[in-house]
């Protein structure tokens, strides 16, 4: 268990929620040497099994700002990495950053963290009243076409408009950064040559294509502060599973998500730690 409370201040902090993508495809991928980069980064290797607090976005990012990330899919009590304060919380202990605030977004920006969200999904398009509660969290939003999951491009877009707000900012400011990747969210066969619909296959080649472009993003912050970087799915989806197609559902390829968390030194500019 990380100790929060000793790395909020000192470092920028990077989370990224791989939008519907399922715990077994990333795992599938994993082992088919398809995502290299996403690989490197993974604590021993691998994605960690965790179980999503919801069955969709809206949902899943709800808890996730109010510090509810995905659980470990093992039975125990979870301490979490952050929490916003209310009375009888069970799963806050010494290594929580609690927060006395309705959420965490809020809360880092009261510890000084300058907050940005790179939108994806519909969630976070800001076209309608609820297309903005997600985004309202932040002291800057970004949507627009190119982030979302129509475009062909949308990750290589996200990646370089959070280095370019990035870069209009101090070194010394400390920053929250999430970014909502659209890419593994349908339709994804996009990404697949020839596909005619989406399919965990269809997914697998749309991470593909992600984990060529995040590698940027994260080399990028690393030469601004020591980061601390969360990768998870919000949900997964299903394919025809059982008979059941999409997700806000509850099957167990929509509630099982990949999951990691790692702590990464800041980057000279020649690339050394």
């Amino acid at each position: 268990m990380l100790d929060m409370n000793a790395l909020i201040g000192t470092h920028d902090i990077l989370f990224v929620t791989l939008d519907t993508l399922r715990y077994d495809v990333a795992c599938n991928a994993l082992a088919a040497g398809a995502t290299p980069n996403l690989a490197r980064m993974l604590p021993s290797g691998a994605w960690e099994r965790r179980h999503s607090p919801a069955s969709f976005t809206f949902a899943a990012h709800q808890a996730f700002f109010a510090g509810f990330l995905p659980t470990p899919a093992r039975p125990g009590r979870h301490q979490r990495l952050f929490a916003a304060l209310f009375p009888g919380s069970t799963t806050t202990g010494s290594g929580t950053c609690v927060f006395e605030a309705p959420d965490i977004v809020t809360g880092l920006a009261q510890r000084g963290y300058h907050t940005i969200c790179i939108g994806g999904v519909g969630f976070f398009n800001k076209a309608s009243p609820l297309g903005c509660v997600l985004p309202a969290l932040f002291a800057e939003s970004h949507w627009s076409e190119a982030l979302g999951v129509t475009c062909r491009d949308s990750t290589a877009n996200q990646v370089a408009l959070a280095t370019e707000r990035l870069a209009a900012l101090p070194m010394q400011q400390r920053v929250f950064l999430f970014l909502n990747v659209s890419a593994l969210h349908q339709p994804n066969r996009i990404y697949l040559a020839g596909a005619r619909e989406d399919t965990p296959a269809s997914q697998a080649a749309a991470l593909a294509y992600v984990d060529r472009h995040l590698p940027r993003l994260v080399e990028f912050m690393r030469r601004r502060a020591p980061l601390l970087a969360i990768l998870c799915s919000d949900h997964g989806t299903a394919y025809g599973e059982d008979g059941y197609d999409g997700h806000r559902l509850a099957h167990p390829v929509v509630w099982d998500v990949p999951y990691a968390e790692v702590v990464l030194e800041a980057m000279s500019e020649e690339g050394a730690t």
